[in-house]
């Protein structure tokens, strides 16, 4: 199958660099948004996430030859650092460019956005009804070939499947923050995804620099997150229960483990509205006086000061 056409439904942190890294690579992509306010909010993310991608290339110049070059490039846009050499480097920015500026589209129509698909990947916010809703509105727009995806970080595909009108050519492909350099793709099927239309998926993963991760069945919150959001659980336990501020619980895990970020720096690149609807489907979140309630309760104050992460300039840390 070819990709020719990628649609991206929703602009937030995720769905901008999955769709600046499916232009990257050459495929035409087009982000629905729901408002001319989504826009005034996605195309600085656009330009952002661009920016640092087209920065990261310049900067693997200074790698080559280094000896932990290997380990330190940006793996999504240099898909073989061995024999890379700086003109590879300009030819690839230059190329970046091109296709930044003439195959992103941002689109409010749905309709004319879905028209001829070949792969959507809907990357909207972690809320249930508002997935199933996406997904009532889109299903009797979408062509008949199209594959449908969702990149929801905790969410099972099975939970939506009925709703797309396509189970059979529904599953998840789900990336990790600052894609052009985490490059994973984890693919993950429910009991009603066509393999062949898995495989399918496989390759698409690929064909935009990722390295496909192949999940055998369901699993909420897939491979990675099923080790992170412990992780990050953890860490806002020890914050909400007054152990130790944000910047000492860092500075603990940095030290110990040699990790380059901790647990706070980390939930500021995730986004903190991200954290808070994660935290807030634990039925604990709706037990006044719980850890997990005090977890929501503190990260509601910081999204309500607009606080919510490196996108915004400000969350556990200002940038």
């Amino acid at each position: 199958m070819s990709f020719d056409k990628v649609v991206i439904i929703g602009g937030g942190v995720l769905g901008t660099q999955i769709g600046l890294m499916s232009a990257y690579t050459g495929h035409d992509t087009t982000f629905w948004l729901r408002s001319e306010g989504s826009i005034e909010r996605t195309q600085p993310k656009i330009d952002q996430y661009s920016s640092a991608m087209l920065a990261d290339l310049e900067g693997a110049k200074a790698l080559i030859g280094n000896p932990m070059g290997g380990f330190l490039y940006p793996r999504a846009l240099i898909r073989t650092w061995e024999g890379t050499t700086a003109e590879d480097i300009d030819a690839l920015a230059a190329a970046a460019k091109t296709n930044f500026a003439e195959k992103v589209h941002l689109e409010l129509d749905l309709a004319k956005a879905l028209e001829n698909a070949d792969i959507i990947i809907e990357a909207m916010a972690e809320n249930p009804d508002q997935k199933i809703a996406m997904y009532e509105q889109m299903k009797d727009l979408i062509p008949e070939k199209t594959i449908l995806c969702t990149n929801s970080s905790t969410l099972l595909p099975s939970t939506f499947a009925e709703h797309t009108g396509r189970a059979e050519k529904y599953c998840a492909l789900h990336f990790a923050n600052t894609i052009w350099k985490n490059n994973t793709g984890e693919v993950m099927g429910h009991p009603g995804t066509d393999p062949e239309v898995y495989n399918q998926v496989v390759a698409f993963a690929d064909e935009i620099n990722m390295i496909p991760l192949q999940l055998h069945k369901e699993q909420p919150g897939y491979i990675l997150n099923s080790m992170l959001v412990p992780f990050l659980s953890a860490a806002q336990g020890l914050w909400a229960n007054g152990v130790a501020d944000p910047e000492t619980i860092d500075l603990t895990w940095r030290l110990a483990t040699g990790a380059p970020k901790g647990p706070f720096q980390i939930l500021d690149i995730v986004g903190l509205t991200t954290a808070y609807n994660i935290n807030q489907m634990k039925p604990e979140a709706q037990q006044e006086g719980t850890i997990v309630w005090k977890i929501g309760q503190l990260l509601k104050e910081k999204i309500d000061k607009g606080e919510t992460g490196i996108t915004a300039g400000k969350g556990f840390y200002e940038y």
